[in-house]
């Protein structure tokens, strides 16, 4: 699906655009300076080749990052970049996918797939167009379209402050989540301090994934922020830098705060490791005590066992069978003092 925003400068109006009329809005912008916005939501080949085709004309390259994973569905998204070209800069994001923040809002986070997580959103800028490319439905996007239809004169300050809303939302999104994420490790440390059940392991590893999934995502954004900030690109207003600056400091809370969460994920998974070597330690103990215990009474049923009267007098004896008891217990309670006495018992 694609949808159109074109800001008409002269009369100070948002206009919603067919796509049909595409070649001839490129003139209109060329001639009188106004701003375009399009949206390219799950589009189809059609859909893209009359934007990249008849509208406007990136390089190979940039539309082979863009359309991959329309072709490729099963693919993982391109890792956060930024990159200059003479007449546009293109821009490509990790957005969380619809899928798990559903799945997040049921509070069963670690449920999605990590491959499920992010999505792809690329973004084409020039000085009067904006336009956006996503395989799957956005929330950031949505949220955008509902701001620009409310203030709709803010579309006039151009693509890269349309472009910053977009990043705005987009990293905000990461907010909630990381609450989750903390507030389940915390949960998991006050379970790992008790006895554990077998699949808590398999939980935590799963939380773990997701959490090494956000922080590399995490931080390849922060470095297309930092870049974005600095007036490291003539596309980027001035006056929109400090916007930009804005969102590159939450990324840098947000980094801090999933390296802080990856690195108590890895201390409770040690914990638990050792939790359960500790455990197997004890289990070997008890059993070497008891196999210790048992191995004199064992000796002596076996001497007993044996046919030869002349060396075993009590088998004549009418208390014999109460004397070899006797000595095996004796044996038993001679084995425990001694554990006693060297404490490991």
């Amino acid at each position: 699906m694609i949808t159109i925003f074109h800001w008409q400068h002269a009369s100070k109006t948002l206009d919603r655009v067919l796509p049909e009329a595409l070649p001839s809005l490129r003139a209109d912008i060329l001639a009188k300076d106004d701003v375009v916005w399009i949206d390219l939501d799950q589009p189809t080949a059609d859909e893209e080749q009359a934007v990249f085709d008849s509208f406007f004309h990136p390089h190979t390259l940039t539309i082979e990052d863009i359309v991959r994973l329309r072709r490729e569905p099963d693919a993982l998204p391109h890792l956060p970049k930024v990159e200059e070209f003479p007449d546009y800069l293109f821009v490509i994001v990790n957005p969380l996918t619809r899928q798990f923040l559903d799945v997040f809002e049921k509070s069963k986070f670690d449920a999605a797939a990590p491959d499920q997580t992010l999505t792809q959103l690329s973004a084409v800028l020039t000085h009067d167009i904006l336009i956006t490319h996503h395989a799957a439905r956005l929330e950031c996007i949505d949220q955008v379209r509902a701001y620009i239809g409310r203030h709709q004169a803010q579309i006039e300050r151009g693509p890269d402050y349309v472009f910053h809303l977009i990043l705005d939302n987009t990293v905000d999104e990461f907010a909630g989540v990381l609450d989750r994420v903390e507030s389940s490790l915390d949960d998991l440390e006050s379970v790992i301090v008790g006895k554990p059940a077998p699949s808590f392991f398999l939980h935590l590893l799963r939380l773990k994934r997701q959490i090494i999934v956000l922080r590399k995502t995490l931080i390849a954004e922060r470095e297309v922020l930092v870049r974005l900030s600095r007036g490291e690109f003539e596309l980027v207003n001035a006056r929109e830098m400090v916007y930009y600056r804005n969102v590159y400091d939450h990324l840098v809370r947000f980094t801090e705060l999933i390296e802080n969460s990856r690195e108590m994920a890895s201390d409770l998974m040690q914990i638990y490791l050792s939790a359960q070597a500790n455990h197997l330690n004890q289990i070997m103990k008890l059993l070497t005590m008891i196999s210790t215990i048992v191995l004199p009474m064992t000796l002596i049923s076996g001497i007993y066992g044996m046919n030869f009267d002349r060396l075993l007098p009590t088998k004549e004896n009418s208390f014999g069978f109460e004397i070899t008891l006797g000595m095996m217990a004796v044996s038993g309670a001679v084995s425990l003092g001694v554990f006693w006495w060297r404490r490991w018992l």
